[in-house]
Order: structure tokens, then C-alpha cells, then sequence
């Protein structure tokens, strides 16, 4: 349960960095940004569910990638008042999260 947390908090973490360094990205301070993080986890698993684990964004291959722009992208509908992503927002934050998850895992592998 602890490990789920501390995820859940260093995904809020990296998302406001990412929010703060790249343009078409918004998150409203970190309540937002937990709040998306949970929201990005829940489409994430589900679109896993359905599609299988290899199209998971863990594989690190373009459909992953493409997974991962959807699922960020979509995320805003979901959560408008905590959430403001661009396509060009989705492209770049998805691409910027994926580098920092090759050097600092949100998950044991």
C-alpha cells in the first residue's frame, strides 16, 4: 500500500515538472497533479485491459508512446479543472515522462 502511494506521489511530482518545463501543459499545483496522476493510471490499465499488455506504455515501443499521447490527451476531459494538455503538450509530455521513467521507475520491473 505504501509503495502504491509513494507512485502515486512521485507521478504528481513528475508531472508537475513536466508541467513547468514544457508548453502546452497545465496542472493545478499538486492536489491537480495527484489527481491526474490517478486519472492517467486508471486509462493506462485500462487500455491494458483491453488491448493487452504489450501495447502498455511500459514496452516502450511507438505504440506505447501513441498509448501514452492518448491516454494524457484523454486524461484532461476527464479532469478539466486539475488538467490542460495540447496535442503538442500530449506529444511532448509523453515523450519527457517516458525519459524520466527509464532513469527513475515509477514501478518495480
Amino acid at each position: 500500500m505504501l509503495g502504491t502511494v509513494v507512485r502515486f506521489v512521485v507521478s504528481a511530482l513528475v508531472l508537475m515538472l513536466v508541467s513547468w518545463l514544457l508548453p502546452g501543459i497545465r496542472v493545478s499545483g499538486f492536489t491537480g497533479a495527484l489527481i491526474a496522476a490517478i486519472v492517467i493510471a486508471i486509462l493506462g490499465y485500462l487500455i491494458e485491459l483491453a488491448l493487452g499488455e504489450r501495447i502498455s506504455p511500459r514496452s516502450r515501443g511507438i505504440v506505447g508512446f501513441a498509448v501514452a499521447v492518448v491516454v494524457i490527451y484523454a486524461a484532461q476531459f476527464i479532469i478539466p479543472n486539475y488538467l490542460s494538455v495540447t496535442i503538442l503538450g500530449a506529444l511532448l509530455s509523453a515523450f519527457v515522462i517516458g525519459l524520466i521513467d527509464a532513469f527513475v521507475p515509477t514501478e518495480l520491473r
